[in-house]
């Protein structure tokens, strides 16, 4: 924890959003269960430092709501959602989740990570496609 009782640091929220992104690709991959891949990963992982509720809402938000997530950005992507990375697929996830159910987080913190989890996990120029997309989410939601 933080020096003040309960405190969340960005760095926590980070690495929350680090290991969530992990669990949704897995979850992808393997389709266990939430529950089953959140389990694996507190057996396994060195979670040390990460906001552990909040990785909790991201994957099981995640999962529950993936049909609902993929229609939300899928009419801004530049090809078939069948068609997508994986690792894309599990950014974009996350990250409308975020825009959509977190709204007291800011979009540009949501749109940064996104940023920072495409350029650590996914293809090259993977992350100037996660901005373009999620930028259009936003001005959906903002206009919704």
């Amino acid at each position: 924890m933080d020096a003040i009782e309960g405190a969340v640091s960005p760095a926590m929220r980070h690495k929350a959003r680090h290991f969530a992104l992990q669990a949704i690709y897995q979850w992808q991959m393997t389709g266990d269960s939430a529950q089953e891949i959140e389990r694996q990963f507190l057996e396994d992982q060195p979670l040390k430092g990460a906001d552990l509720d909040y990785m909790h809402d991201l994957i099981s938000g995640v999962v529950a709501n993936a049909m609902e997530l993929d229609e939300i950005y899928s009419p801004f992507l530049s090809r078939p959602l069948k068609d997508l990375d994986l690792v894309d697929k599990a950014i974009l996830r996350l990250a409308t989740f975020e825009l959509t159910y977190r709204q007291e987080i800011p979009f540009r913190v949501i749109i940064n990570e996104a940023i920072e989890l495409a350029k650590s996990f996914a293809e090259q120029d993977s992350h100037k496609f996660v901005n373009g997309v999620l930028d259009k989410v936003v001005k959906q939601i903002k206009q919704g």
